[in-house]
């Protein structure tokens, strides 16, 4: 502890200089001119070229796109923190996303190519027809975005911000909202996953640069593995009375801080849930949450899609040594700030009195980095943010119109369902921000865990569905449904306690009922998975079976056949709609005179970033071509072998360091 502190004093207060804000604005202009270069490449006038890039996106954009908008500025803050907090067992998070980004690429993509959709709702009504089902898969998305990312995205850029030159916290989160929504709003996913490319370039030489000084400042890993389980608060007069030295609680580190695998029983990450609850929420994430499978779906080939997934893949092995050990050297030279726990300390500290850890990854760059760098990383970190608030802002634009309004307004023009998106995005902004209040107080001030305990509230019952989906043939719409309704109903109680009690302070005696103190997070997210797993198989085997004739390609084992597929009737209304929308506008005079736009919708556009379709006359066997193109999900000569060998080293890397860290 006492080394801790020379360090401390030895490090000076360091604010920006100019050659840091040059850097800072340097990057964000280029950022801006990459997405509008992407913006203007980008067919903006249909709803395929704004929402999927007009599905030709390359395998290293897909995988760069894939990683940055999975590692946003919350992630940097929140892996730095739990790791300050706990130890490496959080890494579990990001080592188990390598396999399931492999799940992604292999079992999932090709069924939702195949079927042809653009959202994860929109391959629901196809899979199992009857709308309420994707409008509830849509309601819940856009929650979980409100509730899981958006809103730790900016908490989690306003306290870089915060750290960097002390503004308000929400001055500085107006900042960071403004500069983002420009491309967003006006690009769409082209301009989001060349900017995310750019951004994962700068995140990955930022990140390795202070790594590398972090290591050096704490003199290597060794050091580290003999100085962290000292790194305690001088204000910390609770010390380890009443406490067993195997937790984590009031400021002590854990004796398990650099193992992935930890009692059944420990408080911060016992093994069945690391090995099970994470594989369950990496797995609803990495496949069946729209912002990751966007991305996929907006590639060449399947090709395309296997090889950004295991570009992907390779760079998650990168936040345990870039993220979580750095994290764990800022609690080693600022222990007083870092691992606080008097609330009135931690208060002054970081203006939250649930703690501080949320601070080590923005400490260590305010306070380690030489004029210059400071500002490569801080642009780094901004990269981060952006590149997962634009991610989240067009997933959630998507759902909205197409989920949503569009089943209000089935007439609806492109240029309507585009305008509304953009608005959207602006409302949503709004949302997110009145949540971050909540998210400060909740998990003990610990950002990560307060993402991934909402997730594993909602998250299980979508997982279970979506693997019954695409498995088992058998599953209806009555057992969807009502396998949701289940999972729901659980969740929300779970929910409702955990943030009704609150998280006991250090030292409190905990009031919780046994439900919430006595069973891990992790723990129910495994419970509530098989619960709905199960219900879900029960009522569709005590129900009508689907025709096999509404599920062809809509599952694994069907999704190479030509056979042609019969519409749900709630498939059949919706396209009737759409035709008779196309008919009355085709049965206009070609030679009328056009209405002038007037002014201000012409303005709209241009700040909306609309473009109206250029119209290209196309044949019935002309435009079925292009719908087999779009839902080819073959693969064949040297590149399918390539990336199948690539995806079993891939796993064998995974294993050696899971077995290495265990």
């Amino acid at each position: 502890m006492d080394s801790g502190n020379e360090s401390n004093t030895a490090f000076k207060n360091a604010g920006l200089e100019a050659p840091d804000i040059a850097v800072i604005v340097i990057f964000i202009i280029f950022c801006l001119l990459v997405g509008i270069w992407a913006t203007w490449r980008t067919q903006r006038g249909s709803v395929s070229g704004y929402f999927l890039a007009g599905r030709d996106i390359l395998w290293f954009a897909v995988g760069a796109s894939l990683f940055s908008s999975n590692i946003g500025s919350g992630s940097f803050v929140g892996l730095a923190g739990t790791g300050a907090a706990n130890g490496i067992a959080v890494a579990s998070y990001e080592l188990n996303g390598l396999f399931c980004l492999l799940l992604l690429g292999w079992l999932f993509v090709p069924v939702y190519i195949a079927s042809g959709v653009y959202t994860m709702p929109e391959y629901l009504l196809r899979r199992f027809g009857g709308q309420r089902l994707q409008l509830y898969m849509a309601v819940l998305s856009l929650i979980l975005y409100v509730f899981t990312k958006i809103s730790a995205d900016i908490y989690a850029g306003a306290i870089f911000i915060q750290q960097a030159v002390q503004w308000d916290m929400y001055s500085s989160i107006v900042i960071l909202l403004v500069v983002t929504a420009v491309y967003t709003v006006s690009g769409g996913l082209r301009a989001v996953i060349y900017t995310d490319t750019l951004q994962t370039v700068i995140m990955v030489i930022g990140s390795l640069v202070l790594m590398g000084i972090s290591f050096q400042k704490v003199g290597g890993l060794l050091s580290l593995y003999e100085k962290y389980p000292k790194a305690i608060a001088s204000t910390n007069f609770l010390g380890i009375k009443g406490h067993n030295d195997t937790t984590s609680s009031c400021g002590v580190p854990t004796s398990e801080a650099f193992h992935l695998l930890r009692r059944a029983d420990a408080e911060d990450l016992p093994w069945p849930g690391n090995v099970f609850g994470i594989t369950i929420l990496s797995s609803w994430y990495f496949c069946n949450d729209q912002v990751l499978v966007q991305r996929t779906l907006a590639a060449k080939n399947m090709h395309h899609v296997k090889g950004g997934s295991i570009l992907a893949a390779y760079l998650k092995v990168l936040p345990l040594f870039t993220t979580v050990f750095p994290g764990m050297i800022s609690r080693v030279l600022f222990p007083d700030e870092v691992a606080c726990t008097d609330p009135d300390v931690c208060e002054k500290v970081c203006s939250n009195r649930a703690g501080c850890t949320n601070i080590a990854y923005p400490k260590l760059v305010i306070e380690l980095l030489p004029t210059g760098l400071k500002g490569l990383m801080l642009a780094s970190m901004i990269a981060a943010l952006m590149s997962s608030l634009t991610s989240n802002f067009n997933s959630a634009a998507t759902i909205f119109t197409i989920d949503i309004w569009k089943r209000f307004r089935a007439k609806a023009s492109e240029a309507e369902m585009l305008v509304i998106g953009r608005i959207f995005i602006v409302i949503l902004m709004g949302v997110s921000v009145l949540w971050i209040p909540v998210l400060q107080a909740s998990q003990g001030g610990q950002l990560f865990n307060y993402i991934q305990t909402v997730t594993g509230y909602f998250a299980p019952p979508i997982l279970a569905l979506f693997l019954l989906a695409v498995l088992w043939e058998r599953t209806n719409e009555q057992g969807a449904f009502w396998g949701l309704m289940v999972g729901l109903v659980v969740g929300v109680i779970r929910m409702g306690l955990d943030f009704g009690y609150g998280s006991p302070g250090c030292g409190e005696a905990d009031p919780r009922p046994s439900i919430i103190a006595k069973i891990h997070f992790l723990h129910f997210t495994i419970i509530l998975f098989v619960i709905c797993f199960l219900a879900t198989i029960i009522i569709s085997k005590m129900t009508t079976p689907i025709d096999a004739k509404h599920t062809i390609r809509l599952t694994w084992w069907t999704r190479h056949s030509q056979k042609f597929r019969e519409d749900f009737p709630e498939e059949k209304i919706r396209q009737e709609k759409v035709e008779q929308s196309l008919k009355e506008k085709l049965a206009k005079p070609r030679d009328e005179p056009t209405t002038p736009v007037p002014k201000w919708r012409k303005f709209l556009y241009l700040l909306c970033g609309y473009e109206p379709p250029v119209h290209v006359e196309m044949t019935e066997e002309e435009v079925q071509e292009q719908k087999k193109v779009l839902t080819s999900i073959e693969e064949k000569g040297f590149w399918k072998h390539f990336v199948n060998v690539n995806a079993i080293l891939l796993m064998a890397f995974g294993l050696f360091l899971w077995g290495f860290f265990a």
